[in-house]
């Protein structure tokens, strides 16, 4: 993970082209790109959306049960979009110029 940027960054880069993602897309994302396989890692990945989402940057815009595995087989799958504030804080953190 050395010389990247820090990981709740780096979610918010991946929001920043204005798509909604479920959760798990930014999750597998993330962990392929800083290669964190483990479980404990996919879960503090998704931790980091949710304080991202609690702290007003991300937007909850649907949600689903998980029926099929694909993140936590019977967890509650989240779809997220950046909003006007989390545009404001990439821009403050150099992530892109608005």
């Amino acid at each position: 993970m050395s010389g990247k940027r820090p990981i709740k960054f780096k979610i918010l880069e991946l929001f920043l082209d204005g798509k909604e993602y479920w959760n798990y897309e930014i999750v597998q994302k993330i962990q392929e790109e800083y290669g964190m396989r483990s479980d404990f890692q996919r879960d503090s990945i998704n931790f980091d959306i949710i304080e991202l989402a609690s702290g007003g940057m991300l937007r909850d815009v649907e949600q689903k049960v998980d029926d099929n595995g694909i993140y936590k087989k019977g967890f509650l799958l989240h779809k997220y979009k950046i909003t006007d504030f989390g545009i404001q804080r990439g821009s403050d953190a150099c992530l892109r110029y608005v």
